[in-house]
């Protein structure tokens, strides 16, 4: 078992606070970094690509991956430029942790449908992984570096009939551990690995001083 942490939220005028818990928790120990994505819910939550590159400018060795980001709301080639820049600056370590969101508040704000957000999730995805196949957008070269060729592993944060999709579809499965019990959670794994599935991660594990690991 491989641990990690979510980062964040900070103060918004915390200039340093991201920073210093990446640090913190890569000296700690953890293995891999994660942020977030949530806009319009009441608080401020800093996007999980600037969020990522904060913690890769101060950290050497943990997996940096979002988780996760809601692929409905933006253009494709504009999620494989910004992953491809994470990939950059911290050498090849980002997760790209996908899904089509369940929270309404976030397509709202970026104008999307959200009754309409998995027909525009397979669309979407199936542009982005045009674009890391070819390296290409529109016909353009992105020119990206040979290392960097295919992306990043993509994995999919999902429930219930996607789970055995993201066995079969993807690099990884995210479970979201905010409103599923970890029992919950052991319960459908292992038909996520009979599936065929390998790397399964669970997000947003709600731990107080009295949880045993």
């Amino acid at each position: 078992m491989r641990l990690g942490a979510l980062l964040g939220p900070v103060e918004p005028a915390d200039t340093k606070g991201l920073a210093e818990q990446a640090r913190r928790l890569e000296g700690e120990g953890f293995d891999s970094l994660w942020s977030a994505q949530a806009v319009g819910r009441g608080h401020f939550l800093a996007d999980p690509f600037v969020a990522l590159t904060a913690a890769a400018a101060v950290t050497e060795r943990v997996e940096l991956g979002t988780a996760i980001l809601q692929l409905p709301l933006f253009h494709p080639a504009d999620i494989a430029f910004k992953a491809l820049s994470v990939m950059q600056v911290s050498g090849n370590r980002l997760l790209l942790g996908l899904g089509p969101g369940s929270t309404e508040a976030d397509h709202t704000v970026h104008g999307s449908d959200f009754a309409a957000r998995f027909t525009r999730f397979n669309s979407a995805l199936a542009e982005l992984r045009q674009i890391f196949a070819t390296g290409e957008a529109g016909g353009h070269s992105l020119a990206a570096w040979d290392a960097a060729a295919g992306g990043p592993p993509l994995l999919y944060g999902t429930w219930g009939k996607g789970v055995a999709r993201a066995a079969k579809e993807f690099d990884g499965w995210i479970a979201s551990g905010m409103n599923r019990t970890a029992d919950q959670i052991a319960e459908v794994a292992p038909a996520y690995h009979k599936a065929g599935g390998a790397r399964a991660i669970v997000s947003s594990l709600m731990l107080t001083a009295d949880t045993q690991l």
